[in-house]
């Protein structure tokens, strides 16, 4: 009989854990799905960067050149009708003059040209805003978002000139995601992560962030042997 009293009160003690036992098993679920819906926007964040920079330069039959920004840091633009910026060798690709002779401005935000081949065109794309039209369904499909921003954002340093950095050769830039009303050199990649999951776990909001500069492109030399 005592036997039995004991092993009815060791039930009774393991029963009394099984709801904290579930509860805990939950928890983990959700940082699994979590977990799944940040390497999703990871994966967004570095499809978006291997894109052009810009619609003005996405052509392929060129290299892609650097681009004229109304409001980009006046240190960075075309030094002395040279076609470059100051500091870039002669020898350098990385050009204000496209090889048809062209200097081409940055483009405005947005859609453009109705293809998707440069950064900007993926802002607002429902493949990239909702999970659960993309190609790929990596997490829990119905509540849980991704929205995809672009946006020019200050390219002016803090500290240092571009032309003289000073004694140290070292500049100063802290990053500002206060969007620029006009183009600048540097476009402002945001992925948010947001569910409507109801669980508390998952009524997260979580944002990557990234950036692209316009620095145009370059090529390999080629030489013959």
């Amino acid at each position: 009989m005592i036997e039995l009293i004991i092993a009815i009160v060791v039930i009774g003690i393991v029963l009394m854990s099984a709801p904290m036992l579930l509860q805990q098993a939950a928890k983990s679920g959700y940082v699994a799905i979590q977990q799944e819906a940040i390497n999703e926007a990871a994966s967004q964040v570095n499809m978006v960067l291997g894109y052009h920079w810009d619609e003005n330069s996405a052509d392929e039959r060129f290299i892609d050149p650097i681009l004229t920004a109304a409001g980009g840091d006046t240190n960075l633009i075309e030094y002395n009708n040279t076609g470059r910026r100051a500091g870039t060798p002669k020898e350098s690709k990385r050009a204000f003059v496209r090889d048809d002779g062209l200097r081409l401005p940055a483009s405005a935000l947005g859609s453009d040209g109705g293809d998707r081949d440069d950064i900007d065109d993926l802002a607002g794309n429902a493949q990239l805003t909702l999970i659960e039209d993309a190609a790929s369904d990596y997490v829990e499909k119905t509540t849980i978002d991704i929205n995809t921003s672009i946006s020019y954002i200050s390219d002016a340093i803090s500290g240092g000139t571009y032309l003289d950095p000073g004694g140290d050769k070292g500049i100063v830039f802290t990053p500002s995601w206060t969007p620029s009303a006009n183009s600048t050199n540097i476009k402002h990649i945001q992925v948010m992560l947001t569910s409507s999951s109801g669980h508390e776990e998952l009524e997260k909001q979580i944002v990557l962030h990234a950036f692209s500069c316009n620095i145009g492109a370059t090529t390999l030399e080629e030489r013959e042997f």
